[in-house]
């Protein structure tokens, strides 16, 4: 199918002038003539009636003008609808995240892109941010949202939230009852947190580190919540996102003990693939997580 034969043949039906068809279509005179005989001999039969004084169409080239004009039409239609698909946030979107903003972030997040964007499905991964980084990084999901760091020079990384860590103790515990915790009252002391590869646990192993603490036990959990029902049977400490704990403590179920020491902080970040960054439903989500400060 010759797409500019079919156009000249369509300009040279409704002026009926091989010049004034050449002139509107910017191309020679010849190469009008050329596409006419092309069209003529592909269909084996005459198209125009020539003479010289005027230029009839003929009963086959008004059912082949018709036709081309549906084609024509069907093709604008077909290309206002691709750039309505594109331009329009739907189908799937995967996310991977990591534990702590997987399960106490994103909800809410996909709650306010769901109200925007009805026809956007969400495949959510939850994982540690190792995991997240990897799945990123291999393109099985659009974006990764975490709460450690990562320096792959191939992602795209952006802060989107600053977060806050206590360490929490049961209500029972002989620390929760002091009025100020020292960090010497916190030597010797078990630990139970998150696996090795988590955000949390990076940052729980850099404050042991840098305070020159030192642990009577580390148990670790792969588990937000399972951390939190062994702290409250007072099995011992743990460091915990205050988006984790908000309830426990509320509820005082958990006590947040009173450090002298400043408040634990930290960004959760979104990655992307500079493959993915410009699509159009990682755009949107995006532009609801900027809109996290403003709720």
């Amino acid at each position: 199918m010759n797409v500019d034969a079919f156009r000249t043949f369509m300009t040279l039906a409704e002026l009926k002038n091989f010049t004034k068809t050449a002139q509107a279509l910017y191309i020679s005179q010849p190469s009008v003539s050329m596409h006419i005989r092309s069209l003529e001999n592909e269909l084996n039969t005459e198209l125009f009636i020539r003479s010289p004084k005027k230029l009839q169409i003929t009963p086959t080239g008004e059912l082949l003008y018709e036709r081309i004009k549906q084609l024509f039409s069907i093709y604008e239609q077909t290309v206002e609808d691709i750039l309505e698909i594109q331009q329009s946030v739907q189908g799937k979107l995967s996310i991977g995240a990591s534990f702590t903003v997987g399960e106490y972030i994103v909800p809410s997040l996909m709650k306010s892109m769901q109200s925007a964007y009805p026809e956007v499905e969400f495949d959510i991964t939850i994982g540690n941010t190792d995991e997240i980084i990897q799945l990123v990084q291999q393109l099985d999901v659009d974006l990764g949202l975490i709460e450690g760091q990562t320096s792959s020079k191939d992602l795209h990384v952006e802060p989107f939230m600053e977060d806050e860590l206590f360490i929490v103790a049961a209500p029972n515990h002989p620390l929760s009852k002091k009025e100020t915790v020292m960090i010497d009252d916190l030597q010797d002391q078990v630990w139970i947190s998150r696996e090795e590869g988590s955000g949390t646990r990076e940052y729980l192993s850099h404050l042991i580190r840098s305070n020159g603490l030192r642990p009577k036990s580390m148990l670790s959990i792969s588990s937000n919540q399972a951390i939190k029902e062994s702290i409250i049977e007072g099995m011992g400490l743990s460091l915990l996102s205050k988006h984790v704990c908000k309830r426990e403590l509320e509820q005082n179920l958990l006590t947040k003990l009173p450090l002298e020491k400043e408040p634990f902080t930290r960004t959760f970040s979104s990655i992307t693939s500079p493959l993915l960054v410009n699509k159009r439903n990682v755009e949107a989500f995006f532009r609801e997580i900027e809109n996290l400060e403003d709720r």
